[in-house]
């Protein structure tokens, strides 16, 4: 069903276009005509295109370098097609559905979103990723599907509902997001996955449409379902073992602290690299920080910083100038003895990847800079 209507414009490139597949309105004879619309018009996909179209069997890719340094790593192109059926079976996208590219091809979400439109026959319209461009796009059109980022969509609440089917990913969502978007007409959905699982091997709604027109009526609030063909586990850290074979090789052994629900269902609880001990108690960052997403209203993290005493102090970050006097009063509300924060800095600006993802430790390394 997937390959219906799909033929190839080359054979000796041999990467699938479906006949349907149109780019801001146009219809291509060639990849050739295809590359020079996208080298005149949207320079900055070129290179993608040019890398998908050439005589090898697989693309590069660079990580994000969320948790480390970016890295470049190499994809078949086989598995990218894959990647595109499952999201396209996932969310019953036909032949001839709208979509909106606003991401970078220089990282894996754009990349795929040009890999579904064209093995899916889509209509593709492109955007830069900035706020002013999205709306443009967005005023007057409607589309079947999208990919943001949370900041994309913080700055367009007002239009995103123009997007039917609408996948987050590159960040967690912050609480006060969430409260934003729960009445929302359209569909949206919080993604999981990496660079090396060719983005989202597993999805979870985040608005009541969402959750009401949700292939996995049986998931857990809070939870997420995988894609169809992924195998899910844990090791003894509780981190997430993932296994699809059809979009990568092996086992990917993850470090994204889990509740494993069952084979198909899992909570995201953390990244094993945060996890703080202090005074031989282990606390997962991420959670402390899910009960103060409803008191704090910016961008934040708690983390852990060397101590005598303890070992390691629980410490929280603000991306902020000042913040209200009763806050400390407010988090004792919420937060365990074990969990209040010993210390709270401030900073005007933290430390991101391109994509918009905190670097904690980079910014960290800015703190204790600052410090007496």
């Amino acid at each position: 069903m997937f390959f219906s209507g799909i033929f190839c414009i080359n054979q000796m490139y041999g990467f699938p276009i479906h006949k349907d597949f149109r780019l801001e309105g146009k219809a291509f004879q060639s990849f050739v005509d295809l590359l020079n619309f996208v080298e005149l018009n949207y320079p900055q996909h070129a290179g993608f295109l040019k890398n998908l179209f050439d005589e090898h069997n697989f693309i590069s890719a660079q990580t994000s370098g969320s948790t480390g340094r970016p890295k470049k790593i190499y994809i078949k192109k086989k598995y990218l097609i894959k990647s595109a059926q499952k999201t396209i079976n996932f969310f019953k996208l036909k032949p001839g559905s709208a979509a909106l590219l606003n991401l970078s091809s220089q990282y894996i979400a754009g990349k795929l979103m040009w890999v579904r439109a064209l093995a899916g026959g889509w209509l593709l319209d492109i955007s830069d990723p900035g706020h002013q461009s999205i709306a443009r796009k967005l005023t007057g059109n409607i589309y079947d599907f999208g990919a943001m980022v949370p900041l994309q969509v913080s700055q367009n609440l007002e239009k995103i509902h123009h997007i039917k089917t609408l996948i987050v990913g590159g960040g967690q969502v912050p609480g006060r997001l969430l409260n934003r978007i729960r009445n929302l007409p359209n569909r949206i959905f919080a993604t999981y996955g990496m660079t090396e699982t060719l983005t989202h091997v597993a999805v979870m709604p985040l608005n009541k449409v969402a959750r009401q027109n949700f292939t996995g009526q049986n998931t857990p609030v809070g939870a997420y379902r995988t894609l169809e063909g992924v195998k899910i586990a844990s090791d003894n850290r509780n981190c997430l073992i993932i296994e699809a074979p059809d979009i990568f090789e092996g086992r990917l052994v993850t470090n994204d602290v889990v509740e494993l629900i069952d084979n198909k269902h899992f909570r995201w609880l953390g990244r094993y690299d945060n996890i703080i001990n202090s005074g031989g108690i282990k606390l997962i960052p991420e959670l402390i920080e899910d009960k103060l997403k409803q008191i704090i209203d910016f961008d934040f993290f708690i983390a852990g910083m060397p101590d005598d005493k303890l070992g390691e102090k629980v410490i929280l970050v603000m991306e902020t100038g000042t913040y209200p006097a009763t806050l400390k009063e407010e988090i004792k509300k919420i937060l365990s003895k074990y969990e209040m924060p010993k210390n709270i800095y401030t900073l005007t600006q933290f430390e991101r990847t391109l994509t918009g993802k905190i670097q904690r430790q980079s910014t960290l390394k800015k703190i204790k800079v600052n410090l007496p």
